[in-house]
């Protein structure tokens, strides 16, 4: 179980498993085409803003041994969280919501899982995620 974990984990760095759905989207689905595209801003967005948090607040990482390695010691707040649950919030404009949020909880979950971030990093990534997804044109 760890390893899947720990690979679909990997999945999520720097968003990449969602700018991949978008991609096949822009493919696939071209009526959709500017909410594919909204969708790649968000998770990017959120990216940006989470990783300026992070140097903000600058809360290290849980301390026990982590079973996947991470780009830094910052922990708050969790970029996987943000930028599914932005990827989850602005790809529901064109595919099924329910499969979307249950990615990108599973996605979130992930990482307290594999011991590199906080439950509260994890919502409160979850929360950023949503909010620009919610601002971001």
């Amino acid at each position: 179980m760890t390893a899947a974990v720990r690979l679909y984990s990997r999945a999520g760095e720097h968003g990449a498993l969602w700018h991949a759905v978008a991609g096949v989207g822009l493919l696939l689905d071209p009526g959709n085409r500017p909410v594919y595209l909204r969708a790649m801003r968000c998770v990017l967005a959120a990216y940006a803003v989470n990783t300026a948090i992070k140097y903000v607040v600058r809360r290290p990482r849980p301390p026990r041994p982590a079973l996947v390695d991470t780009i830094s010691e910052l922990s708050y707040p969790s970029a996987h969280a943000s930028m599914s649950f932005a990827a989850a919030s602005s790809l529901s404009e064109a595919l099924p919501a329910a499969p979307l949020y249950a990615a990108a909880t599973a996605m979130s979950l992930s990482r307290p899982y594999l011991g590199v971030h906080y439950p509260t990093d994890v919502l409160a990534g979850a929360a950023l995620g949503l909010g620009v997804a919610g601002l971001t044109p």
